[in-house]
């Protein structure tokens, strides 16, 4: 029992990527001689990697190097901070861009619904004028007994 909670734990704070629920877009390493089994999954995964890279590391590992010194917590930290700003934006941009979508469906889905009630309405106001009659707005024509003479079973011109 204590050995498979033991596993589990592990598992937990040290299981791999290809265990998460979904894959994420991209990985951002801090020391890519370090963590060189993150990358190699990310690779295998085909998730792009962002890394920073130190003089003791090979570049083209990463598919986004960035050159810092990876051993000091002061320029790591200014980097965090940076990239955290900068996906931050993106995604307030992303809501931003969201919520104006579901602006524009919506006014879409009001015009719409405002054209079926106009058509609606305006097929209701022709069904009240002309729904008794022919295509002359509901006028009948009727033949006048002695009135028109000779031609009394004759259409009018």
């Amino acid at each position: 029992m204590t050995l498979t909670r033991d596993k589990e734990k592990m598992e937990k704070v040290l299981g791999g990527i290809a265990q998460l629920g979904r894959v994420p877009a991209a990985l951002f390493i801090v020391d890519i001689g370090h963590e060189h089994i993150a990358l190699a999954e990310s690779k295998r995964l085909g998730i792009s990697t962002f890394g920073v890279v130190d003089t003791n590391c090979d570049p083209n590992k990463v598919d986004f190097a960035i050159p810092a010194n990876d051993d000091a917590t002061k320029s790591i930290a200014i980097i965090v901070n940076y990239i955290t700003a900068a996906i931050e934006e993106g995604l307030a941009e992303r809501q931003a861009a969201k919520d104006e979508d579901v602006e524009d469906n919506f006014a879409d889905e009001n015009e719409k619904q405002a054209a079926k009630i106009q058509a609606e309405a305006e097929a209701e106001a022709g069904r009240g004028r002309g729904g008794r009659g022919g295509a002359q707005g509901g006028q009948r024509r009727r033949s006048t007994g002695g009135s028109g003479g000779a031609r009394s079973g004759a259409p009018r011109r």
